[in-house]
């Protein structure tokens, strides 16, 4: 229908105004998407990029937008399907889908990786909130979203969110952004304090992180137990916060889980926004390398992306470094077989040898993620910290391995295995109400597939 796809544009410039879309959001979600044709009254539409993930979001969150602005366009009534594209359109590329606003050059010392951007972050199950969270604090800086606090573990693409939200600031407006890692920022501390005389150091260094509009702080639990690092910090998010200004940091764990966490750190965190990014699911996990792949010009087969994505499971850039691994042997050879693949990748992927899950490697992810010592959890500590750690120990040894209430409880030195039964019990009940609960156990799980 020519009359459709002449009016295109200003369908999905209509859809825009009349649901109050951000520009992030428009850009991302709804610009890119294309006109297919039109049969029956049904229109169908392409979703670049063959990611699936991209489509399931779109059909989620704009199927209905798109039948009413249409409809309302034509005076007729129609209904809208989606069409992934299996391969990547010529016509459309990153710099269509982006900010036409120049890049402000007064930030662009900010420190951030130039790779880093909402359009080429995968959005699936395991982030899509967090990637969400991260949109409307891109668009409104500083206000209800602060702080903002991100956690996961390693390689799963928090300090790709946090740059992304940093990329976007500078190029849609004048604020001042600045990235730093915590690592640098206790460097900063300790050599302003070595160098301050009459405190004209530690003035310099106040007046450069608190004369910001935006600070991006990555891997906080790196100062975590340095005191005057901490002090700084605190004082520093104070002044920020209050002059209405966005703190964006990223941490491996929950503000709860942070073990020599200042309270008053705590606190201010936990009346902030907390979201936190899981492990990829599969289907993820193959939008992943197959984005990944555009930057190379060898192309891997499907079905070594496959056998990647089934047995890479613990974080993005050990799927990236596989996928580069396979690449760049494949280019040398000039093909790749998946038997080849195989071999490249033996001392990564095991799959004839899988871990089997021991309650001595439950023990260690629960004290890795509670940051607790494995002793702890087997006395007969009974502090509050101790508690819930020790519950879970038992649960996961009841879920994940074959070992009895008899057995858990000889772990734990305990007579009888009444007091494994209870916390069994307790954690399956909690489990279904309580959502925190629920996110740490996952993350512990995950924890233990990486041993």
């Amino acid at each position: 229908m020519e009359l459709l796809r002449q009016q295109w544009d200003n369908i999905k410039l209509a859809i825009k105004d009349e649901y109050e879309l951000t520009g992030i959001a428009f850009n991302i979600w709804v610009k890119p998407l294309q006109y297919l044709k039109c049969e029956n009254n049904v229109v169908s539409i392409l979703v670049p990029g063959g990611n699936p993930e991209m489509l399931d979001y779109v059909k989620i969150n704009y199927t209905n937008y798109f039948q009413e602005a249409i409809s309302q366009a034509l005076q007729n009534k129609f209904t809208v399907e989606f069409t992934l594209e299996e391969e990547k359109s010529d016509d459309i590329n990153v710099d269509d889908v982006r900010s036409d606003n120049d890049i402000n050059e007064a930030n662009s010392s900010s420190s951030l990786n130039p790779k880093y951007h909402f359009e080429n972050f995968v959005v699936g199950s395991n982030n899509r909130m967090a990637h969400s969270v991260c949109l409307r604090v891109a668009e409104t800086p500083g206000t209800e979203l602060n702080p903002l606090f991100i956690h996961g573990g390693s390689g799963l693409g928090k300090t790709h969110l946090m740059t992304a939200i940093g990329h976007y600031i500078t190029e849609n407006s004048n604020l001042k952004v600045l990235y730093v890692t915590s690592e640098d920022f206790l460097n900063e501390v300790i050599e302003s304090i070595r160098k301050n005389v009459n405190g004209s150091s530690m003035s310099r260094l106040r007046e450069k992180y608190r004369n910001i509009d935006v600070l991006l702080i990555d891997d906080i639990q790196f100062i975590i137990g340095k005191t005057a690092t901490q002090e700084e910090f605190f004082n520093t998010f104070n002044s920020l916060v209050q002059n209405e200004k966005q703190i964006v940091i990223t941490s491996d764990k929950h503000p709860k889980h942070i073990k020599e966490l200042d309270e008053r750190m705590r606190t201010r965190f936990l009346n902030g926004m907390i979201v936190d990014i899981a492990p990829p699911a599969y289907e993820t996990r193959v939008a992943i390398l197959r984005k990944y792949a555009e930057n190379f010009d060898f192309k891997v087969s499907d079905n070594i992306i496959d056998y990647i994505a089934n047995h890479i499971r613990s974080n993005v850039r050990e799927l990236e470094g596989a996928y580069k691994q396979v690449y760049a042997l494949g280019q040398l050879d000039g093909d790749m077989t998946l038997e080849k693949a195989k071999d490249i990748l033996k001392d990564i992927i095991s799959p004839d040898n899988p871990s089997v899950v021991t309650p001595s490697l439950i023990l260690k992810g629960v004290s890795e993620y509670y940051n607790i010592d494995a002793d702890d959890i087997t006395s007969k500590k009974r502090n509050a910290e101790i508690v819930l750690p020790r519950q879970i120990f038992m649960y996961l040894c009841r879920e994940m391995t074959d070992t009895t209430l008899q057995g858990v409880a000889a772990l734990l030195d305990k007579k009888d295995h009444s007091t494994v039964l209870h916390g069994y019990n307790k954690i399956s009940k909690e489990i279904n109400i309580n959502t925190e609960l629920k996110e740490s156990i996952e993350a512990i799980k995950n924890i233990i597939k990486t041993y």
